[in-house]
Formats: C-alpha cells, structure tokens, sequence
C-alpha cells in the first residue's frame, strides 16, 4: 500500500470514530435522565396509593392495633 492510501485510510479510520463517539457520549447521561423521570413518577404514584389505602382504612373504621 502506498502511504496516500494508508493516510486516507486512517483518516477515514478517524472520521468514523470521532462520528461514533459524538453519536454515544451523552447517550449515558439521557438514559440516567430518562430512568430517574420514570422512578419520579412511580414513585409518586405509589404514594398516592398508599394514601388513598390509608385514609380508606381510617374512613372505614379499621382498628389500628
């Protein structure tokens, strides 16, 4: 191979990893986000559950022993 074409070829080598590495870097980062907004969410969901079994139970005369 001539040195023209190994350039070129490492060049291109280059232009696909700094491509890769843009696409992937905050790929991380919106995967925490996204997992933290689902967990913000079924947590509050949870305890409007809890809530409403709570008040449901002191509504209905349960005997808290």
């Amino acid at each position: 191979m001539s040195l023209n074409l190994k350039i070129k070829l490492m060049k291109k080598l280059v232009l696909v990893k700094e491509i890769y590495m843009d696409a992937f870097r905050n790929l991380g980062h919106i995967i925490v986000e996204k997992y933290f907004k689902i967990f913000a969410w079924f947590s509050f969901v949870m305890f409007f559950i809890v809530l409403y079994a709570f008040i449901y139970r002191i509504a209905t005369g349960f005997a808290f022993d």
